[in-house]
């Protein structure tokens, strides 16, 4: 009997964990496993997705999101009625009632950690409480790094025999040869980008420290006001609109930095690359990551990166970056400018960027997720 591996794919769209259910799938499905058959659960533009998949991968449509009290039941039968041997939910949204055997992967726990709602609340207890009760019965739990692994140990009591620890990879298309120098100016100039500058890419959330960005951005820029190179250096950040973020609103106003700070939301896939590449330091002092993927997305288009010696990021950067105190503006402004006027550091940085992507690839992701599918269904 073939072993029958089901899949959520209904976040194959979203930002960051779409990269990881995208080419986790692609992963897999270059694997020889030929007594596997993979039971892929989502809809028609999750699947849009994934591009031509071998034989052994079945679509089966499920139209529901994993919000709601419905879901709690609904999704649990539809799975059961696959009959497979596990069920692979690729985030920590697991519904109440699912059936067993399943494996849960957790890429962080920020939103238990820098949760909206006070810590002691009825809603924050509701959610730890969820995010327990799911581990408590998955078969097995991935952790995308170490620094992951000791959160589920420590926060939500995880035992760490049923910890599998397996880091995933940027998406290979940031490995592609760079565009040419003329495509790459084009799509600067689409957005008046005339300047060098600071990149930041990602969500803007609490624990992505946006506000002590644009502080040390206002210190540095003060201290190079006369630079023959950097004195027009402006701050671009691709992600969330700024109108969203009261925080990083105000941190604008007050260091007068309104016409430095650029916020473009999210940009299309080469746009992106294109600003990677083109950027003269990355800038990511983000407080908290579950692994950490756009430092290493710049390392791979060779931007020189600054970025935070805490939680999961020194994993994921290595030597390859120069590491900041992200709780300290003047620490992180520091690091830019190094990053900035060394000029033999960053030629390093660019070298040992690129080696230290190549350390990550989806395919020993893929073999090591899929052991973690044959020791849980054997068991089961």
């Amino acid at each position: 009997m073939p072993l029958r591996i089901g899949l959520d794919l209904r976040h194959a769209r979203d930002f960051g964990i779409g990269t990881y259910i995208r080419n986790l799938i692609g992963a897999l499905a270059r694997l020889p496993n030929p007594d596997a058959r993979f039971l892929l659960i989502g809809r028609a533009d999750d699947f849009a997705t994934l591009g031509r998949l071998p034989e052994n991968f079945e679509l089966h449509p499920y139209q529901r999101s994993d919000t709601g009290l419905i879901h709690q039941i609904s999704f649990p039968w539809f799975s059961r009625q696959l009959k497979a041997d596990v069920i692979h939910i690729p985030l920590n949204i697991v519904p109440v009632a699912m059936c067993r055997p399943y494996v849960v992967t957790v890429h962080d726990l920020s939103t238990l950690l820098y949760a909206p709602e006070p810590q002691n609340s009825a809603r924050h207890n509701y959610k730890l409480w969820r995010a327990r009760h799911g581990l408590a019965r998955a078969a097995r739990v991935i952790a995308v790094s170490d620094a992951t692994r000791t959160d589920l140990e420590e926060l939500l009591f995880v035992p760490p025999a049923r910890i599998e620890q397996i880091y995933n990879a940027i998406d290979p298309q940031f490995l592609l040869p760079a565009a040419p120098d003329p495509d790459q100016q084009r799509a600067l100039e689409r957005y008046g980008i005339t300047y060098p500058y600071i990149l930041y890419a990602g969500n803007i959330r609490p624990q992505k420290n946006i506000p002590r960005l644009i502080e040390a951005f206002a210190v540095l820029r003060d201290e190079l006001a006369s630079h023959p190179v950097y004195k027009e250096l402006r701050l671009v950040i691709i992600g969330d609109e700024i109108s969203k973020h009261a925080a990083v609103r105000r941190a604008v106003i007050q260091t007068r930095t309104q016409a430095a700070v650029r916020f473009l939301g999210f940009v299309p896939f080469e746009t992106l690359r294109a600003f990677y590449q083109a950027a003269q330091v990355f800038a990511f002092p983000s407080l908290y990551e579950g692994f950490g993927l756009p430092p290493l997305e710049a390392m791979a288009c060779g931007a020189p990166v600054v970025t935070s010696s805490v939680s999961s990021l020194p994993e994921a950067v290595g030597d390859a970056a120069v590491m900041v105190s992200p709780e300290n503006v003047f620490s992180i402004s520091r690091g830019i400018k190094e990053a900035l006027l060394d000029l033999d550091l960053r030629r390093s940085l660019r070298e040992k960027g690129y080696q230290q992507v190549r350390k990550f690839r989806w395919e020993r992701t893929a073999e090591q997720t899929m052991a973690v599918y044959r020791e849980v269904a054997g068991k089961a």
